[in-house]
């Protein structure tokens, strides 16, 4: 370390000490610390948003079906900026293995969406009905949820409603009361969409998923 930088780390950490501010560093050796987990924020809408992230399809063509619902909290109160991921197979139930998740030429399907809510809790993603990724599974869409008050990421499902059969069946739905199952299933609209409401806390509170190997979430 040049004497200049270690002036100016000296320096700075000689005026965060005297503000009581807890760098959580020894700015002197370059000793750093793992940056610990915190909830989302305003940051999100410039470094995760891009061009048509929201758009695995193009809207308007022939295989687009609309996702779209509303995020809300433990009150009901619509939260306006979450950030939600998704996953998913193509129509004929093939897990996408392109390389490029964000992906964009109009032609390649990635599987993999993002779309922050509006100001009134809102979403819309533009994708296709997923296919069974096994004879006689129920196709569903992956979800990851980003919120404010939330220092993890929540895992869940977005199940098609149409296969009855598959649903019960499936080994995940089969484990929950019909009153807990319903917060997985999306409901399929007259015009072809698709609607999911996620719902935080409260009443009708989505099932969010935990992962083995994410102990921590």
């Amino acid at each position: 370390m040049s004497d200049m930088t270690s002036s100016t780390a000296a320096g700075t950490a000689d005026r965060a000490a005297a503000s009581g501010r807890y760098t959580g560093a020894d700015l002197t050796t370059g000793d750093l610390v793992p940056t610990p987990a915190q909830t989302i924020g305003p940051f999100y809408g410039f470094a995760l948003e891009y061009e048509h992230g929201n758009e695995l399809v193009p809207v308007g063509s022939a295989r687009a079906v609309r996702l779209h619902g509303t995020v809300t909290d433990g009150a009901g109160t619509p939260v306006p900026d979450a950030l939600l991921e998704i996953w998913q197979a193509d129509e004929s139930g093939a897990i996408p293995d392109v390389e490029g998740s964000l992906l964009r030429d109009g032609f390649t399907f990635t599987g993999f969406g993002r779309e922050g809510t509006d100001g009134s809790g809102n979403f819309t993603l533009s994708t296709v009905d997923p296919g069974p990724t096994q004879p006689g599974s129920a196709p569903f869409i992956s979800l990851c949820v980003f919120a404010r008050g939330l220092l993890n990421r929540l895992f869940t499902r977005i199940y098609l409603p149409e296969d009855e059969a598959a649903l019960a069946a499936d080994p995940l739905l089969s484990q929950l009361p019909a009153d807990r199952r319903k917060t997985l299933i999306a409901t399929r609209e007259e015009d072809g969409s698709l609607r999911f409401d996620v719902r935080l806390q409260g009443d009708d509170e989505t099932v969010f998923l935990k992962f083995p190997r994410n102990d921590d979430f």
